[in-house]
């Protein structure tokens, strides 16, 4: 069984997303997820829950929400397995 090493839950800030073009901004949105996770988690080997892609395309594609909440958890092996948290 692979061990959690460190878990934590970020409020990521999403607002940036308005320098793409209006109809890519959910999809900048997932990819600035994904970075700001490899710089806070230090790993590159990141998961995205379905959950945190269903909650920035809640709106359609030309309005992301301002910031989301996750809980990402880095196990041993390196992997950061990234879910979006509970209120």
């Amino acid at each position: 069984m692979v061990e959690v090493l460190k878990e934590q839950i970020y409020n990521v800030p999403l607002r940036n997303t308005k320098r793409a073009p209006r109809w890519k901004r959910c999809n900048v949105a997932v990819k600035d997820i994904r970075a700001y996770l490899v710089r806070h988690m230090k790993s590159e080997n990141i998961k995205l829950d379905s959950s945190i892609n269903e909650k920035v395309w809640e709106r359609g594609s030309q309005k992301p929400p301002a910031q989301i909440r996750i809980r990402a958890m880095k196990f041993e092996d390196g992997q950061v397995q990234a879910e979006l948290a509970e209120e």
